[in-house]
């Protein structure tokens, strides 16, 4: 893609945005431990909409937006709330938690119900509320729902609005199938193929070359701080404890010895092992024929090969792995044969085998005392592995009691260290050099979570490392103070200085083509360094692949504009605006791909489900009386934002 269309992606502001439908289990609990944000302003008899009678607390609404950040965050981790907000996705979280409502109280309207027991069985499914043993545990239930404001009455009220849910739309939204006639026009927009121009005409062409004064730089700045909001750091400190430098008592007793040694009699005993070269024939009269020729003199192999059969030599094994492979009737016969013997015919697994003993090792049993140093190196891993494993738990219970990390690290001669400030990425913040340390890479996720100064033991490597850490500091996602950001801040207000005269610039240039001067011309006469012009000839389909579905939103203009059509467009923060000129329109016949047709339904398959469950939720809306509350949902946004 070309360049400025790269530049528009590395801005913050060009991040794909993906939303899960949002319910009160999985903003509970699907992602894990979640920060008892506070917000001033919004006290617990504020709702957020009444919804046929029925009030939602506006406290849902920040709650469920930093589940969809964290969603959001699997694929970019540093993004910020304020940046979260700027996309429209606050929006988007306020129709689905409302939505969610809007379906539940439709479902109970016409008698649909999720009993007691129900509910009672969902709850047992879900892994936070186990205790230590596997099994459901009340306290660690009450515990965990009270950790996040809920009780067991409202916590139950969510999942009983989850499976009101499932009843109606399940079946609405399952395996939806798209007409076809529907498909081929779907189909053949993908075959479509436009030709055009977009111009690029960047706001730095007009940027003023002066410095702002300082106060027209602090006003500009405090219109414009979420431009510069850093995001989440942590700093982090962190001990390794390596299993080598436990001192542990692994030293097995002399009575261990012998009770390992009798236990195991059959390992020590004496054994057999033999090697065969072997091949496999359908009847027995074959099998008996060719042994008799072999027991002559001729070779087994030549007698396999001259009988259109192919012969396989096997490695020296035991009688029971002989048996396990070949059959018990096999083995037996096997070993009673002597060495270079041939083998008794029999039926085996695979058939009748004819068999020549290769090899005969014979091992002489092992004594206590022989034994003994073979005992001693077993036990003591083990040993050593289950005190390791007990040490452990202790160091985990002396955590869990509150014991701080310098008191663990002290007792166990650990040395502690300390990150510089974390992104949730793992990178340095303002550090690009430096890499933290490999054993912090799998607990990363985990220490965004944290509270401050509640240490966690993790395990790095099963059995041999594992890793005791800390979160020491959190900086929150904000804007800096000015001064920190003063000469980025500069090139924003000259940017924002500039993108006025370039949307001057770009409308003169649309007047211009649409009176018939051609858009290079029109751009040639602004007489100014620095514009970009891009040819475009594209299929919508290579436009689909190479952009990996994240289109540039100047292509998703042309591809959506009429033919002979020019239009305009602003750019992401002030980078300058966009004139799209569309000259041809063209499509290939859709008979000469069948194909894509049936890949087409398949494909939208998903969105056909999205659709049905959003033309049944607004039927449901018009039917129930739904109100919202406009100035709490905009004192969240400006919360949420930074903006207070």
């Amino acid at each position: 893609m070309i360049s400025f269309f790269r530049r528009f992606f590395n801005s913050k502001i060009g991040l794909p945005l993906v939303l899960a439908f949002l319910a009160l289990i999985a903003v509970a609990f699907a992602a894990g431990e979640l920060s008892n944000t506070r917000f001033t302003g919004i006290s617990g008899t504020d709702n957020l909409a009444v919804v046929d009678g029925e009030k939602i607390p506006l406290t849902e609404l920040p709650t469920s937006a930093k589940l969809a950040l964290d969603q959001v965050r699997q694929q970019n981790p540093t993004l910020t709330m304020p940046e979260f907000v700027a996309q429209g996705a606050l929006d988007e979280v306020t129709k689905q938690l409302i939505d969610r409502y809007v379906v539940s109280a439709y479902g109970r309207k016409y008698g649909l119900r999720a009993g007691d027991n129900l509910v009672n069985s969902e709850i047992l499914k879900i892994p936070a509320f186990q205790g230590l043993t596997g099994a459901f545990d009340e306290k660690t239930y009450l515990a965990a729902i009270g950790q996040r404001g809920m009780t067991d009455q409202t916590f139950r009220a969510g999942i009983e609005g989850d499976l009101l849910e499932q009843q109606l739309l399940r079946t609405a939204v399952a395996a939806p199938r798209m007409p076809e006639k529907m498909a081929r026009q779907y189909a053949a927009l993908v075959l479509e193929k436009r030709k055009g121009t977009i111009a690029l005409i960047p706001s730095a062409a007009y940027a003023p070359a002066g410095n702002p004064s300082e106060e027209q730089l602090t006003k500009w700045y405090a219109g414009n701080r979420n431009q510069f909001i850093r995001p989440e750091r942590r700093t982090l400190r962190f001990a390794v404890l390596a299993a080598d430098s436990l001192k542990v008592n692994a030293t097995p007793t002399a009575a261990e010895i012998a009770e390992r040694y009798k236990r195991d009699a059959a390992k020590y005993a004496a054994s057999e092992k033999r090697g065969f070269t072997s091949f496999v024939v359908p009847t027995q009269d074959a099998a008996k024929a060719l042994a008799a020729r072999i027991r002559g003199g001729a070779s087994l192999e030549s007698v396999a090969r001259e009988a259109g059969f192919t012969t396989s030599k096997s490695e020296p094994k035991d009688r029971a792995a002989v048996a396990a492979s070949n059959g018990a009737a096999f083995a037996q016969n096997a070993f009673a044969a002597g060495q270079g013997a041939v083998v008794e015919p029999v039926q085996g697994t695979l058939g009748w085998y004819v068999a020549k003993v290769d090899s005969i090792e014979r091992i002489a049993a092992r004594s206590l005392e022989q034994a003994t140093p073979e005992i001693a190196e077993a036990l003591a891993g083990e040993k050593r592995a289950a005190a390791i494993d007990d040490r452990i738990a202790e160091i985990e219970n002396e955590i869990d009691g509150g014991t701080a990390l310098a008191d663990v690290a002290k007792a166990y001669g650990l040395k502690i260290e300390t990150t510089p400030a974390l992104l949730a990425n793992g990178q340095a913040f303002g550090q690009p050099q430096v890499k933290i340390v490999p054993q912090l890479a799998p607990v990363l996720q985990t220490a965004f979570q944290m509270e401050e100064s509640a240490p966690q033991l993790a395990v790095v490597e099963q059995g041999k490392q594992f890793v005791i850490f800390e979160v020491a500091r959190v900086d929150e996602a904000a804007a800096p103070p000015l001064a920190e950001v003063r000469e980025a801040a500069i090139a924003g207000w000259k940017r924002a200085q500039g993108a006025i005269l370039a949307k001057q610039a770009a409308e003169r240039i649309l007047a211009k083509v649409r009176g018939g001067m051609a858009l290079d011309a029109a751009v040639a006469a602004e007489n100014k360094t620095g514009f970009e012009l891009e040819p475009i000839d594209l299929e919508r389909r290579q436009l689909l692949a190479q952009s990996q579905g994240r289109v540039p939103p100047p292509l998703v203009l042309m591809f959506s504009m009429a033919e002979g059509t020019t239009k305009t467009l602003e750019g992401p923060r002030n980078l300058g605006w966009y004139v799209v000129d569309l000259d041809d329109i063209s499509t290939l016949p859709l008979d000469k791909e069948p194909q894509l047709v049936a890949q087409t339904r398949q494909q939208l398959a998903q969105a056909l489900a999205q659709e049905y469950r959003a033309q049944a939720t607004l039927a449901m809306r018009k039917e129930l009386e739904v109100t919202t509350n406009s100035a709490g949902i905009a004192a969240v946004r400006k919360q949420l934002s930074g903006e207070q």
